[in-house]
């Protein structure tokens, strides 16, 4: 036990109230008690012995209740997110096909059941189902990689690495994504269609990781690839979404005019595509286009221009189409326009819609934590994200 831990908590409610710099008749206000009664309370002469205080305290003083105690707090699901990543790592340091010898085949039933339980990894992704992705990971990974070394099922080896990336960049571990979509790619090799596909991967780790050129650079070749495909709704879904990632990574740099041509650009290929298709898990459309519109306009400073395309777009039916994950990770890019459009409320209310819908893509993601910390601290905030944020330890 550290000495912070032997404090009586009354110290620790004194110390973070000044931290938070409000008087202790500000403090009395937010909590509905008299400034009498917090004094008491940091002097020590009136205890805190019940839990349901302890919280309203944690809530206003935007920090967990185990840290109001004076103890370290991490959530077991945040240890059991390392732990996984830890896991998917080793996986990635296999090298079956290299190294592995050949064996048997017996029936085609276990190839067939890898396929089915990746599909089934990939759309607990959609569902923003994390942790669960996370557990299954691993055994994934060696199972397609032991196929692979045998001289079996590439696509499914290509479509495992790909999700593995994408779970790695919402989890923040972009290294850990780029050795995935790295894996993936060298798997891909010479078949056109499979390379565009990882390469959307490749340009989400490349901008998560701030190198915003060579995601634009990957992504447009990956497009222009295979632009004179067979236009069928695939292909097409593809080389639109790469148009979309190129030009996210054209505002990431300021090039307004370039991301502006290259929406439009895929904006005529969702016309064609049309609403509420997953091909090549795109989830791509008219939709998801002007919701990447949002997304270059934010990242180009215009916060009210992302706000306005939010608007326009969530009250279409088609938004309801979207995966889950996907209009999650909208909502709380949204609730970051709201906050750099000075609008702390709706951003609130936006981040606990996100919440609501899916869970892990506001409590497990590095960036959409960030984003609750920024909303929690305005004044302004609501107080059910303010309490969200003190019970994940966020500030």
């Amino acid at each position: 036990m550290n000495s912070s831990e032997l404090l009586p908590v009354g110290r620790h409610v004194a110390y973070w109230r000044v931290r938070r710099k409000l008087s202790q008749q500000v403090f009395a206000d937010r909590l509905g008690r008299s400034k009498s009664w917090v004094d008491k309370v940091e002097r020590g002469v009136r205890s805190l012995d019940r839990v349901s205080t302890l919280r309203d305290i944690a809530a206003v003083l935007r920090i967990d209740t185990a840290v109001l105690l004076g103890r370290d707090a991490q959530p077991a699901e945040t240890a059991g997110q390392a732990e996984g990543v830890d896991r998917i790592r080793a996986a990635l340091s296999a090298y079956e096909m290299a190294l592995a010898r050949p064996t048997a085949h017996g029936t085609a039933l276990p190839a067939d059941r890898l396929a089915r339980d990746v599909e089934h990894a990939w759309m607990l992704f959609q569902h923003a189902r994390y942790l669960q992705v996370i557990a299954a990971a691993p055994g994934l990974l060696a199972g397609v990689q032991r196929l692979a070394a045998d001289g079996w099922g590439r696509p499914l080896l290509v479509k495992a690495y790909r999700l593995t990336a994408s779970l790695l960049v919402k989890l923040g571990e972009t290294e850990l994504g780029w050795l995935a979509a790295d894996r993936a790619m060298a798997a891909a090799t010479g078949e056109p269609l499979l390379v565009a596909a990882v390469a959307v991967q490749l340009g989400q780790v490349f901008r998560a990781s701030g190198r915003a050129r060579e995601a634009q650079s990957a992504t447009l070749a990956a497009a222009y690839r295979i632009a004179s495909a067979d236009g069928s709704p695939g292909a097409l879904s593809l080389c639109g979404t790469l148009l979309v990632q190129a030009a996210l990574a054209a505002a990431r740099r300021g090039d307004g005019r370039t991301a502006a041509d290259l929406i439009d650009e895929a904006a005529g290929m969702a016309a064609r595509v049309g609403e509420g298709h997953d091909h090549h898990r795109t989830a791509f459309g008219p939709t998801a286009v002007d919701l990447a519109r949002g997304a270059a306009a934010l990242d180009l400073g215009d916060a009210s221009g992302a706000v306005a395309w939010h608007e326009k777009t969530v009250v279409r039916d088609a938004w309801r189409w979207l995966p889950v994950e996907h209009r999650a990770a909208h909502l709380v890019d949204a609730a970051r326009a709201y906050l750099r459009a000075d609008d702390p409320a709706r951003a609130g209310r936006v981040l606990a819609d996100a919440d609501r819908m899916a869970p892990a893509q506001v409590r497990q993601r590095p960036a959409a934590r960030e984003v609750l910390a920024q909303v929690a601290r305005d004044p302004r905030a609501p107080a059910s994200i303010i309490q969200l944020a003190a019970t994940l330890g966020v500030s």
